[in-house]
């Protein structure tokens, strides 16, 4: 399905089941696609289940702008109005992470009831003089110049890191790093390029600060792409109400990889 947000961008979206409403957010440069394995489990579970493709990402337009947290809040925001989802909770992974919390923080006080952040990039990614142990400048650069320029070869390779295929023991799964290439292939080059700032730059420490309701931190130990560390380790902090829980050996993809523990402890979470 299709909706159509004020600036004339077409948001897809996913929505099945009913019961209590669980909405997901994935990550760059992905879509709702990459959430099959959590859908498919809470629908079964008696849950709605809601996923969306992020402006510029998957079946969504691609648009030429608009590739900030700003944008992608307000999105969200008009689409759980249009759909009037209340007593909602909202699951985001890596970029949706942040997008989850600073939508909750803004726009979602009377239709959320819990968050979960998994693998996000709250608080804040970039190395700066305030956080001086995050990840350099540099780095992000050549992720940017690899999706402009080379995005093909790109994002095969990013799947490597992304997934923990690199580590001793790893048990290589070529379907999920194609369907991770797949989803990142129907997105929009300029969506990809120019999101790269919005989950780099974007200081989420305010928002994080400000929630009131249960937030569930997810991350797992040996996560290459948003290191632990300087992530749901710090986040956790941050919040009013939140619950840690880390994994040691899991990677970034970890929704992914290790679905059935990643659902087991969410849904325990939702019916606490």
């Amino acid at each position: 399905m299709k909706f159509t947000v004020k600036d004339g961008t077409e948001i897809y979206y996913k929505d099945w089941g009913t019961g209590q409403p669980i909405v997901f957010h994935h990550g760059w440069p992905l879509s709702s696609d990459d959430w099959d394995g959590q859908l498919m489990f809470f629908v079964e579970k008696g849950f709605r289940v809601i996923a969306h493709d992020r402006r510029g990402h998957g079946r969504s337009t691609q648009t030429g702008s608009g590739h900030d947290m700003e944008h992608y809040a307000s999105d969200v925001a008009q689409l759980m109005e249009h759909l009037d989802i209340k007593n909602a909770v909202h699951v985001g992974h890596s970029t949706g992470g942040g997008e989850v919390i600073k939508y909750v923080a803004q726009y979602g006080k009377d239709r959320v009831a819990k968050a979960v952040l998994i693998s996000a990039v709250t608080p804040l990614m970039l190395q700066t003089e305030n956080n001086p142990d995050g990840v350099p400048l540099s780095v992000f650069d050549e992720i940017r110049q690899g999706t402009a320029f080379n995005r093909a070869q790109f994002f095969q390779d990013f799947t490597i890191p992304f997934y923990g295929y690199n580590r001793e023991g790893a048990k290589i799964s070529q379907g999920v790093r194609d369907n991770w290439w797949r989803q990142g292939m129907m997105g929009g080059v300029k969506a990809h390029h120019d999101g790269i700032k919005a989950f780099s730059e974007t200081d989420f420490t305010e928002y994080l600060k400000s929630v009131e309701i249960p937030v569930l931190v997810l991350h797992g130990e040996d996560d290459q792409i948003v290191p632990f560390p300087i992530s749901g380790a710090k986040a956790v902090k941050l919040l009013k109400n939140g619950t840690l829980i880390s994994y040691p050996g899991f990677p970034h993809g970890m929704p992914t990889t290790e679905a059935a523990t990643i659902n087991a402890d969410i849904l325990a979470f939702i019916q606490a």
